[in-house]
């Protein structure tokens, strides 16, 4: 329980020296993240702890907090580190969060670490309903990208206050790369010309599919069918190895793999390609036949992990921040990389898409002359022996993460975020009470919990979380059961 002390004492060496610095500032009209009173949050961190821990454990972590906090002592020195990192950072936090809790985390991403969205299902159900889906998808996505690359870019607010935009410029281009130790992000550098093209995957096959006329303009949402069909033809199954199950390993064998796969120019300009890329469209083949009911459920597994190395997992780059899934019997969804994407931005971005995709067909003028459009470059990879043996192993890790992972999506029909606003109740708040009177009914007593938080209303801000248990919380699930307890009226 003493944990985060522990923490705070390991961030203050590791602030002696100080970490490579952004020593700029990037012109921002919103304010710069601040940093927080260590004894404030001390404080919070005490009550979150009451209901949790036993007199005994409480008694022995007051007193290392109060070693802690005595004058010039350790968190006045880390106090004084953290404010010096802030004066000379766009945001003295962001750049740590994301190297302690995603590029340093070894565990595979697909289940443990990227989200996936389920999209509303598709009324087509043969390969040409899938492709037309696919170009309008990326004509959608492109539609986004170009209003936040416009110079009025793409203004948010949230309870009055604008939100930072930064992430959204990260979305498109770029990609993670595995390492031995640890992850890093590779971004497209802003002051050159952005990407061209999107990567789509089919059949374990990997292209290059050019989204752009030489003029800049994109392409129009029939041009991109026409070359999703010939991509098609072009990708009829093989003997090949899946390569990208690669990316659903352990970072640190995926890194160790990724390190002999570049060494061949061949395998290293086709991964470059990928990373590079706008996003990666992955064409899923039909899943196996499943009633109704268990549509959401296997949806959900299908964008998670995909299904195993027998189905679609083959057909996928997870290390790319944004990964497009369509299958040929309607699915569709989103994975996404949260060490680049956060979940806030992420949604913005698909309501824009889906309000796009829900239009009628773009009328565009024919070009005059006809333009005879390059067709998508296969991207090509060579497996040495070492190779196919870490696709082997990939391949065997990856299929016991799919047989340990139940999944059971359900609907409840009873009421929905109106019944606790008409209380006077956030409905983040409401679920999280709901959640933890559940686990006190099964187990006796409340676990450590956290709220996701934006702090997108500070520069380069992302997200991060709030400490939710408290005497206050431990107090009302006890009262919940308790048949002399009286609920107000209209409850």
């Amino acid at each position: 329980m003493i944990r985060n002390l522990i923490h705070c004492r390991a961030l203050l060496r590791a602030t002696l020296p100080s970490p490579p610095l952004r020593r700029y500032y990037v012109p921002s009209p919103l304010p710069h993240q601040p940093v927080p009173n260590l004894s404030k949050i001390l404080s919070r961190y005490l009550r979150s702890l009451q209901p949790l821990v036993t007199e005994e454990e409480m008694e022995s972590t007051q007193e290392l907090m109060q070693e802690f906090l005595r004058p010039r002592g350790q968190a006045e020195e880390l106090e004084r580190q953290l404010q010096r990192r802030a004066e000379r950072t766009d945001n003295w936090l962001t750049d740590w969060r994301q190297q302690a809790i995603y590029l340093e985390n070894h565990l595979p991403l697909p289940v443990h670490s990227s989200p996936a969205v389920i999209l509303p299902q598709r009324e087509y159900k043969d390969w040409r309903g899938q492709l037309r889906f696919a170009a309008k998808l990326i004509s959608g996505v492109l539609d986004f990208k170009a209003k936040v690359e416009s110079p009025e870019g793409l203004p948010e607010l949230w309870r009055g206050r604008n939100l930072c935009q930064d992430q959204y410029h990260n979305f498109f281009g770029s990609c993670r790369e595995p390492g031995y130790k640890r992850d890093r992000v590779l971004l497209q550098p802003r002051h050159k010309a952005g990407p061209h093209h999107v990567t789509v995957c089919r059949n374990y096959q990997f292209f290059q599919l050019d989204v752009y006329n030489s003029d800049g303009t994109p392409l129009t949402e029939d041009q991109i069918y026409q070359q999703m069909v010939f991509l098609r033809e072009h990708s009829y199954k093989t003997d090949k190895e899946p390569v990208g199950v690669l990316t659903t390993d352990h970072r640190n064998s995926w890194g160790r793999a990724y390190s002999s796969l570049i060494r061949d120019r061949l395998n290293r300009e086709s991964v470059h390609s990928i990373q590079q890329s706008i996003l990666t469209l992955c064409l899923d083949a039909t899943a196996l036949k499943y009633s109704e009911g268990l549509y959401s459920s296997r949806t959900a597994a299908q964008m998670l992990h995909g299904g195993g190395s027998h189905a679609n997992s083959g057909n996928r780059w997870f290390d790319k921040t944004l990964q497009f899934v369509v299958g040929e019997d309607g699915t569709c969804g989103l994975i996404y990389d949260q060490a680049t994407a956060d979940a806030s931005a992420v949604l913005t971005m698909l309501r824009h898409v889906l309000e796009y995709c829900s239009r009628g067909p773009t009328l565009v003028p024919p070009r005059t002359p006809l333009i005879r459009l390059p067709p998508p470059r296969k991207l090509y990879f060579s497996f040495p022996p070492d190779i196919k043996q870490h696709i082997e192993q990939a391949k065997q890790n990856l299929d016991i993460l799919v047989n340990d992972l139940d999944i059971c999506c359900f609907t409840f029909p009873d009421f929905g975020k109106r019944f606790p606003r008409k209380h006077s109740l956030r409905p983040g708040a409401f679920l999280q009470i709901c959640l933890q009177l559940g686990y006190y009914r099964l187990h006796g007593d409340l676990c450590a919990t956290c709220e996701v938080v934006s702090m997108r209303s500070f520069h380069r801000g992302r997200s991060d979380v709030v400490r939710c248990t408290s005497p206050e919380i431990l107090e009302f699930v006890k009262a919940a059961d308790d048949p002399s307890k009286k609920m107000p009226k209209g409850v």
